[in-house]
């Protein structure tokens, strides 16, 4: 209040010259001011931080939106110019924390940071010196010391934030974030080096999960692939330029299935449901696990031999099949110096093409890409939560009932299957799915009220009364079955994403298999013709998760009941009153 009875001439010397002196055309004059001084005193807010010391906030500068791509580092004179995560491919930047790829520069640690202690008693001291009492510090006489004591000690690569959270915490930090990526283009960044005839050679690493064969197969990059081996090998056949790509399907997880499962029975079953997806001009299968280095060497050795020294080798596969899991094992074996891909149970875990360096030998190159998106799998609709309840991460053991006609079989909110004709008494029914997942038996004319009373509380996934509707239509498939043996399943009804339904009977059926409207439903041959010798019983079957959560309730409560029962002043609350105990 007192400036404004001050004239201009006393306020100069509070403000730069240069505001006085500047043109009156960049003079904010503001409506709601009646002062001329304070009209002649508000400049541009923006001539007057970049004239001055002073700044504007940051929250006040609008960053803009930085180009990001998902080609990541596969060309070598782009990946010069720009900073590729080695973790999931994404481009790096450090400016902004709400875009994607955004990471902190480690600063150098001096690596005698920790002073030495002098552990010497005071007393022992012969006299105090002279420079402490004056107050004086005694410098180091090697003020430059070697930031690398170990040079041939091999420093941790950068990652992303992203990376970094779901290395350590096991979940992505912003989800958010990753919408504001631009979608992955198969066809413009592998399928065209793929189907072209001339370059060098490609080889093709199809990575099927296991658990869920039929829902990771990658078919439309199977019959692309399969056409160019056609089209291609015709052409080389005619002395033209013709680049034939070589498949080896690599099926992963295999430590997932039962121990008592025959390889050769598994890898005619694995080619001929390969057969079926397209998948018609395989060079090689393997059956390998990531995690306990099963026909590893075997793998690496084929690849070696088939991409040369000039060749490409192009990990594709569906999100969550275990494809940078798969690299980073085949990295150990082959030797080097390896980068170590980000792995997670989160679909979706490489964002970008990632150039691995240190596997193969000579010119030759090995890239992971960003996992194909699969919207048959009902796993794209799950939560993270819920994700975890479906994920297989232990050897899968089944669940048999023995169930008449007019009987229902539920795998927690997500599938169920009615039993409606049968030419026989009972059939079989094994589920072959996560044992986080609840199973309920029961009668089929209850099924609509199971879907309206226990779906997303008993029957989870979905976690909620809300999701149930989020997740889609519930929708009804027919399938009409035989079989010639009761002691073994002779077809799977498998449901992409979740598991399936094995089906043992002698005799014909009429089954009709529910699930949400775009899930793929697939009848196959059994892959897993055993089936369990105890019977589960009719109701519900609970998870692991709930039976634990049960022991434990029950463990506090006996242990609050002894306390109880041990403590006299508490044991006097719980005896009844006399008036209470002659009451009536």
């Amino acid at each position: 209040m007192i400036v404004r009875k001050f004239s201009a001439s006393k306020l100069k010397h509070l403000l730069p010259l240069s505001v006085f002196t500047h043109s009156s055309t960049n003079l904010s004059l503001s409506p709601f001011s009646s002062n001329p001084i304070s009209k002649t005193l508000n400049p541009n807010p923006h001539f007057l931080f970049s004239h001055s010391k002073l700044r504007p906030f940051s929250s006040s500068q609008s960053k803009p939106s930085l180009p990001f791509t998902r080609d990541g580092n596969f060309d070598e004179t782009l990946s010069q110019s720009l900073f590729i995560c080695p973790g999931c491919g994404v481009q790096m930047q450090d400016s902004d924390p709400v875009q994607p790829g955004y990471f902190i520069k480690p600063s150098q640690k001096d690596p005698n940071y920790r002073s030495r202690i002098d552990r010497r008693p005071v007393a022992e001291e012969p006299e105090i010196s002279d420079s402490l009492k004056k107050g004086l510090l005694v410098e180091d006489e090697n003020p430059n010391p070697n930031p690398n004591p170990n040079p041939n000690l091999v420093e941790k690569p950068v990652v992303c934030a992203r990376c970094h959270s779901l290395r350590h915490y096991g979940k992505v930090k912003d989800p958010t974030v990753e919408n504001l990526l631009p979608e992955f283009d198969f066809d413009h960044t592998v399928g065209r080096r793929l189907v072209s005839t001339s370059g060098t050679r490609s080889v093709v690493l199809m990575v099927v999960d296991a658990s869920d064969f039929d829902g990771s197969f990658p078919k439309r990059v199977a019959k692309m692939v399969s056409t160019t081996i056609d089209e291609n090998y015709t052409a080389w056949k005619m002395g033209k330029s013709g680049n034939v790509p070589r498949v080896v399907l690599v099926v992963t997880k295999i430590d997932l299935l039962p121990s008592s499962l025959s390889p050769t029975r598994f890898e005619h079953w694995v080619r001929q449901r390969a057969r079926e997806g397209g998948a018609n001009k395989l060079t090689s299968v393997h059956l390998v696990s990531s995690v306990r280095d099963w026909g590893l060497k075997n793998l690496v050795d084929d690849i070696v031999q088939l991409v040369g020294r000039r060749g490409n080798v192009w990990a594709i596969g569906a999100q969550n099949a275990g494809k940078s899991t798969l690299i980073n094992s085949i990295g150990k074996h082959a030797g080097g110096k390896l980068t170590h891909l980000t792995e997670a149970p989160v679909p979706g875990t490489t964002l970008g093409i990632v150039r691995v360096e240190g596997v193969l030998t000579g010119a030759a190159k090995l890239f992971d890409t960003p996992g194909l998106l699969n919207p048959h799998q009902i796993t794209t609709r799950l939560t993270g939560e819920e994700q975890k309840l479906v994920h297989v991460s232990k050897e899968l053991k089944p669940r048999t009932y023995r169930i008449k006609a007019g009987h229902s079989v539920h795998i927690a909110g997500l599938a169920r299957l009615d039993v409606e004709e049968l030419s026989v008494d009972t059939v079989y029914i094994t589920v072959w799915a996560s044992p986080y997942l609840p199973l309920h038996m029961g009668k089929t004319e209850n099924a609509c009220t199971m879907v309206e009373d226990h779906f997303g509380r008993q029957l989870q996934p979905p976690i909620g009364e809300r999701r149930v509707k989020e997740l889609g239509k519930w929708e009804r498939k027919e399938f009409r079955v035989s079989g010639t043996s009761w002691d073994s399943s002779s077809v799977d009804v498998a449901v992409a994403g979740l598991g399936w339904f094995a089906v043992g009977l002698k005799g014909e059926a009429v089954l009709g298999v529910w699930t949400y409207d775009g899930v793929d439903l697939i009848l196959r041959n059994s892959l897993l013709p055993y089936r369990s010798q105890n019977f589960e019983v009719a109701g519900f079957t609970v998870s692991k998760i709930v039976s634990k959560a049960d022991q434990a309730s029950n463990k506090s409560g006996q242990s609050q009941k002894r306390r109880k029962s041990s403590d006299p002043k508490a044991a006097a609350h719980c005896l009844p009153s006399p008036l209470t105990a002659n009451a009536g």
